[in-house]
């Protein structure tokens, strides 16, 4: 047994949820290329309990890793030995983690009483599922309720459609949520959910959007996945799937797509957060959003919502040469995020994926601007690294608030530029 799946297993509580005490979050100085090298050797010979939280990919790109605390002196030798410069950013994440949850639990308390549901929390699955219903409920010509399938777990995966009616006009494609562990992104997916029904027939630009095209939205595109990092591991990523062979579980579902498959910025090792799968559209969850947007047929743009680094991305991941469509959606992209930076001043960086980030094969807005869905966009959303997957609940609200302003610039531009 490898060490990092032993201490994985010790770290295991007796009530199945893993603890993290001791943790740190370390931030990590790239300066020469023969660091970057050194990083990508001390994930990939899986001596130490590593796992990145940003990449090694370049020279001068931030790096951050959870290092486990019975790796912490081998992992910190290690850095020092080559020279490679860090801090710690997180001391203890155990601590986090249990703000995060009393955060919650006061959260369910209130919601007991009789409160409305709070957009400034997070929430389990089973209370997103509830609220949308209500929206459903309380919109019913607006909005509806469209079943796509089920997870690898058997739960329903249901994307919330915003439609004044008609058959198969235009459409507009977002998800949140693809990855578990970034929580912050189906919050602000929810938060949009209602600011889109509330403002529908208030907002002129917004009602004229809807007038004209449909909004589909899947607020939890990775329902089990999201579901353990509530019940045993809250630094949960992939899917929960079996794979032939090995003990360890699920693929990650962004690089699971049939775009440059089994390319540069995934991993073969099912251990691995960023194992590919078996085969392009392997995990379900993936395999019921593309037969939706191939049996649609009409979807103009696909969106999909990330965490954490403050970008908006266009494709390619798995290679770096620029689409043709490159100069629209860059300028498209830039009037977003300044819209985005006019409420709270935050700052977002534009550019491809693979330039951007790092080169990531398998992506969904690959797939999706491969289908022929041109104005294919990726966010990742706050921060730049203070609180990495554990963003703050009181900045759940800021960041939907935001986010929405760009969301709202693309929608615009799509519906003004048909093509």
């Amino acid at each position: 047994m490898k060490a990092p799946a032993l201490l994985l297993l010790l770290a295991v509580s007796a009530l199945g949820k893993r603890l993290f005490n001791g943790d740190q979050v370390l931030r990590v100085h790239v300066e020469a290329e023969e660091q970057v090298q050194l990083l990508l050797a001390l994930e990939d010979e899986q001596v130490w309990e590593v796992d990145f939280w940003l990449h090694p990919v370049s020279v001068g790109r931030p790096v951050e890793v959870r290092v486990g605390h019975g790796s912490l002196s081998g992992v910190k030798d290690y850095l020092q030995t080559n020279n490679i410069r860090f801090y710690v950013m997180i001391h203890n994440l155990q601590e986090l983690l249990d703000e995060q949850e009393a955060e919650m639990k006061e959260s369910e308390w209130l919601a007991r009483g009789g409160s409305n549901y709070n957009f400034g929390s997070y929430q389990r699955l089973e209370t997103i599922y509830k609220w949308m219903d209500t929206l459903v409920a309380e919109h019913p010509k607006l909005v509806t309720k469209v079943l796509i399938g089920t997870s690898y777990e058997d739960r329903p995966m249901h994307v919330l459609k915003f439609s004044t009616g008609g058959t198969n006009r235009p459409a507009i494609w977002i998800d949140t949520g693809i990855h578990s562990r970034e929580w912050v992104s189906p919050a602000t997916g929810i938060w949009t959910a209602n600011k889109i029904a509330m403002d529908y027939g208030t907002d002129a630009s917004l009602t004229s959007l809807l007038n004209t095209m449909d909004i589909y939205m899947l607020l939890l595109a990775n329902p089990d996945g999201y579901s353990y990092t509530h019940t045993n591991d809250r630094m949960w990523r992939k899917t929960r799937s079996r794979s032939p062979g090995s003990s360890c579980r699920g693929a990650d579902p962004n690089r699971n797509w049939d775009s440059g498959f089994g390319g540069p910025g995934t991993s073969r090792n099912p251990c691995s957060d960023l194992y590919h799968g078996p085969s392009a559209h392997s995990e379900v969850e993936v395999r019921n959003v593309v037969n939706l947007i191939k049996a649609h047929g009409n979807f103009k743009s696909f969106i999909s919502v990330h965490a954490y680094s403050q970008l908006l991305m266009y494709p390619h991941g798995y290679t770096c040469k620029d689409i043709p469509d490159k100069a629209e959606l860059d300028s498209v992209g830039r009037a977003a995020v300044k819209k985005l930076a006019s409420l709270y001043g935050t700052a977002y960086q534009v550019g491809s994926v693979c330039k951007t980030i790092y080169q990531a094969s398998g992506g969904s807005i690959g797939w999706s601007y491969d289908m022929g869905i041109k104005y294919s966009f990726a966010f990742e959303l706050r921060d730049t690294g203070l609180s990495g997957f554990l963003l703050p609940a009181n900045q759940i609200i800021p960041t939907a608030s935001e986010t929405w302003l760009a969301l709202k610039h693309i929608m615009e531009y799509v519906r003004d530029n048909p093509y």
